[in-house]
Formats: C-alpha cells, structure tokens, sequence
C-alpha cells in the first residue's frame, strides 16, 4: 500500500502591512496590475434586483479605526441563487456574488455597491434571512474573520444562524443601520462592549 506523506498546516500569520499591494493595488496607485482591482465592481446595467450601498468601518477595542482593513464579501443574488455552482440552478450572469474593498486610509470607511440578496437555504433546507456574508482582515489578525450583515427591514426572527447564538442580546451586532433608501450601515467591531459576533463557519 502506498504511503501517503501529508504536508502539515502552515502556522497562521497576520495579513501584514502589504495585504493592500498585493490584493487591491489600484487603491495603492500601482497601476498596471489589473485594470481594476479584483472585486472592485460586483454589478452592471443588466444586473437583476435592487441596488444597495453598503458602507462600514472597522473599529478595533478602543474605537479607533482600522485604516489598513480589507473586507471582503459573498452573497446571494437577487433569486438567492449564489454564483458558481449552485446546485439549484444558474445565478444572475451580470453579478459577481463577491466584491472586495480596503479601508479610506484617512477615515477606514468601505463601500460595496451591490444588490438586495434573495433569501437562501440553510443546509439543512430551512430559508435563511437575506444576508451578506463578511471576511476581514488586516494588521494583527492572524486568521481572517468572518461575519454576517442582515437587514433591519427584514424580518430575520426565524433564520437558522441567528436563532443559534447563545447570547441573543449580542444579535444586534450583526444587524445594519439603513441610513436612506437603499444604503446600510454596518460597522464591525473587533472588541469592546460593541463586539460583533463573528463566526466559524
């Protein structure tokens, strides 16, 4: 029988002060790279559902903010069909499902212009509330976080997720603030009393 070598787990490391270079070098004015940083544009004029901005800054355990973070996100488009291989069916051809965005280097704010997510399944069939699904890193973090953004004009009582967190005050966190008409706030906080729940997922 043959034997089987297994290569070991590399030890986790923080993203670095170079996550930026390497990941959205557009934003860091090297020009050349890509004609647009990958995952800057999520839409297009054909794309179905209705538009949204979705806006945040990343807060570390004394409320500063990060200026160095780099979020990322996945969601459902507007049938709540993910892109690439959902085995329901194809998603909207004129949506990306994934975008990704730095931090304003003077005020650590991010802004996705995306689509209202549709509601999708849980694995085990129940419909989960709408929701985009958030991965950060930056300086100090040694394994990316990951989180959920719901929406407050939704109704997110029965979404299988958030029914399983044992702290329900702490749900909250993972709610967005809607600031006009189609624009949501959601800041994340790493620490402190604000904490938002992140997940292992």
């Amino acid at each position: 029988m043959q034997e089987l070598k297994h290569l070991k787990e590399s030890p986790s490391q923080t993203a670095g002060p170079y996550v930026h270079i390497g990941c959205v070098p557009n934003f860091c004015d090297i020009k050349g790279v890509y004609p647009n940083d990958l995952g800057d544009t999520m839409v297009n004029a054909d794309t179905r559902g209705e538009r949204i901005t979705v806006k945040g800054t990343v807060f570390d355990g004394t409320g500063t903010p990060l200026k160095d973070a780099l979020v990322e996100i996945w969601q459902a488009d507007a049938d709540g069909i993910y892109p690439n291989n959902d085995p329901r069916g194809p998603a909207d051809p004129n949506f990306t499902g994934w975008g990704r965005k730095a931090g304003d280097y003077d005020t650590g704010e991010w802004a996705f212009e995306t689509i209202r997510p549709g509601a999708a399944p849980f694995p085990d069939g129940r419909m989960m509330a709408p929701h985009i699904t958030f991965w950060i890193v930056a300086r100090g973090i040694n394994i990316g976080l990951q989180t959920r953004m719901y929406f407050p004009d939704a109704d997110n009582s029965a979404d299988p997720l958030l029914m399983r967190i044992e702290h329900q005050n702490r749900v909250p966190t993972l709610i967005a603030e809607k600031e006009a008409n189609g624009v949501y706030r959601f800041d994340i906080h790493l620490q402190g009393e604000k904490e938002t729940v992140f997940l292992d997922v």
